[in-house]
């Protein structure tokens, strides 16, 4: 007679969860940068947001280049270190994150003044890689910030701004160019919030789960 082997069920491995200190990270991005442009154009007195760009402040000949030099490296860290947390998504999505992080680095690295080509090669991949990632955050079945909808939403609002920010940076609107400062803002300070969303909405969604 065969022995009895009672029926085993198998168990799904635990998701991957998002570590507090991606929280950290994930603020330090929008610290770098948005705190980075207001503190350099504060120190340099005379200087036109709507008009001028973020690069502008970090040019060799303004009063306190450093200062959105270190927040554009600050930020671009802050996106490496956060990709590196957010465990629970696709592996295209960090790594379209990563390059936007190490794309703003670059940007960091490279003064507008003095590298004008590589400075601005290095921010269009960022600012690509940036607008990109939240489209590959999304997985079937799943809900809140990776529910297809919201992710490919994410993605198409600042794809969208960044087209606003192009078309005015090459004179292209009705304005021809005189929101370019403006329009770079809108999209790079939505840039380093997103991720912070994200942050926030998963590591919450993993506490209301009643297994977690």
């Amino acid at each position: 007679m065969a022995a009895y082997r009672p029926s085993v069920t198998p168990t799904r491995a635990p998701e991957p969860t998002v570590p507090a200190w991606a929280v950290v990270s994930a603020v330090a991005a929008p610290v770098g940068m948005i705190g980075g442009w207001t503190l350099a154009a504060a120190l340099q007195g005379t200087f036109d947001p709507v008009l001028e760009t973020i690069s502008a402040l970090a040019a060799s000949d303004v009063t306190a280049p450093w200062v959105m030099t270190a927040g554009l490296a600050l930020t671009g860290v802050a996106h490496v270190a956060t990709a590196a947390g957010l465990r629970p998504l696709p592996r295209l999505a960090r790594a379209l994150h990563a390059v936007g992080g190490l794309a703003t680095l670059a940007v960091a690295a490279l003064p507008v003044d003095a590298f004008s080509h590589p400075h601005g090669v290095a921010a269009g991949i960022g600012f690509g890689a940036l607008a990109l990632w939240p489209g590959a955050a999304w997985r079937p079945g799943a809900s809140g910030v990776r529910r297809r909808g919201v992710a490919l939403g994410a993605a198409g609002v600042l794809t969208g701004l960044l087209v606003l920010f192009v078309a005015e940076l090459q004179g292209a609107t009705p304005d021809g160019g005189a929101a370019t400062g403006l329009t770079e803002r809108l999209v790079a300070g939505a840039q380093a919030l997103w991720p912070l969303v994200v942050v926030v909405a998963l590591r919450r969604g993993r506490r209301s789960t009643p297994d977690a």
